[in-house]
């Protein structure tokens, strides 16, 4: 089965090998069946924390895949084995908000402090709080891109504790590469979201803000 697009922008993003890479919140595992065969000399790791999810893929995986370079992990992403495993790893997370994957990346980074983690995130939301997040634990930018899929929008944040990249709160190159019709829609999606939240808690006020810079930039243009 083809990837769509979003699952497509993760799997093109992957710019070096790893010799492992964790599929998280996998669900039926297309993404990471997908990588075992475009990194066959990388384990993939299989991993959500629903047990009938796990068992069935599993089992799916043991009788049609034609790789074996995998594991299946059922458990909380915040509690992943990073180091029973040597050499380079990635974790992938999409497929919920920003703000859970940002506890997810903070238990992580706190639990394996002496471990180089290199992250690839896409949310389904709040992509603003996870990107204060990455920058407070202090992970620099290796690639961001934005695709739109059924009239949603996805920023894909490639990021690792190796790169000295400053990762900004809302993207910057992001806005650069996207195509123009597609990041002005988002943008003013972003915008109009941040402007209702933010009447009722001033915590947004700061995101809402620096959309506005964006999109007076954007219109420059």
């Amino acid at each position: 089965m083809p990837l769509s697009n979003r699952l497509q922008s993760i799997a093109n993003i992957i710019s070096t090998p790893y010799h492992h890479i964790w599929d998280t919140c996998c669900d039926h595992g297309l993404l990471g069946k997908a990588l075992c065969g475009f990194y066959p000399n990388s384990t993939i790791h299989f991993v959500d924390i629903a047990e009938h999810i796990m068992y069935q893929l599993e089992q799916n995986l043991t009788q049609v895949m034609e790789y074996t370079n995998w594991q299946c992990h059922t458990r909380d992403v915040k509690t992943l084995p990073i180091s029973q495993y040597v050499g380079k790893q990635l974790v992938i997370i999409a497929g919920v908000g920003g703000e859970l994957a940002a506890e997810f990346i903070t238990a992580l980074t706190n639990q394996y402090p002496t471990i180089s983690l290199d992250f690839i995130i896409c949310p389904v939301n709040d992509t603003y709080t996870l990107r204060s997040t990455l920058a407070r634990l202090q992970y620099g930018l290796v690639s961001e891109t934005l695709i739109e899929e059924n009239n949603r929008y996805y920023e894909t944040i490639y990021v690792s504790c190796n790169s000295k990249t400053l990762l900004s709160l809302v993207g910057d190159s992001l806005w650069l590469n996207a195509k123009p019709s597609i990041a002005k829609s988002y943008l003013n999606r972003l915008i109009s979201h941040y402007e209702k939240v933010s009447q009722y808690n001033h915590e947004f006020k700061p995101a809402l803000n620096a959309y506005k810079i964006v999109n007076e930039r954007f219109s420059k243009h």
